[in-house]
């Protein structure tokens, strides 16, 4: 039988990069951290603003598998915002919430997205996993985030 706190232990994993970019459907850079802004995404982020994709999430573990696939990829690579490790993102459901370090609370209103034209990532690559393993989110409050930070579903 699994107690509470073993559930919360397997079901909470860490950020691995943060990535920013200046333009929507461009390869994102990875920073040493970044400010999510309440009602916003992450500062100097083109994805910011006021709608329901604010921040986007993927599994650090999802893009080595495309590094043994023959892809030379990396964080930011397919424009996540944010790479965790150890966290089911495929746990997600639309509504449900995600805490980061001690302040940052994300709600998912997105799982996977329609990709309408050939992006900067999907010509560059060749593929792009985003569609069916991006989660997006609207800031629910900010903070700072950097890798190392906690990510837990509350």
């Amino acid at each position: 039988m699994s107690s509470s706190l073993e559930t919360e232990q397997e079901m909470s994993g860490t950020i691995v990069a943060v990535c920013v970019s200046p333009k929507k459907g461009m390869i994102k850079t990875v920073i040493d951290s970044g400010i999510v802004e309440e009602g916003f995404g992450i500062r100097d982020d083109a994805h910011g603003g006021d709608w329901h994709r604010q921040v986007s999430l993927l599994a650090i573990e999802e893009i080595e598998k495309m590094n043994q696939k023959g892809f030379d990829v990396r964080p930011g690579s397919f424009a996540e915002n944010l790479c965790t490790r150890n966290f089911e993102l495929s746990a997600a459901s639309i509504g449900k919430r995600i805490k980061i370090g001690q302040t940052i609370v994300l709600e998912v209103t997105q799982i996977g997205k329609e990709c309408h034209t050939r992006c900067a990532v999907y010509n560059k690559i060749g593929d792009c996993i985003m569609p069916e393993q991006g989660v997006f989110t609207r800031v629910i409050s900010g903070g700072e985030v950097k890798p190392g930070d906690s990510i837990k579903y509350i």
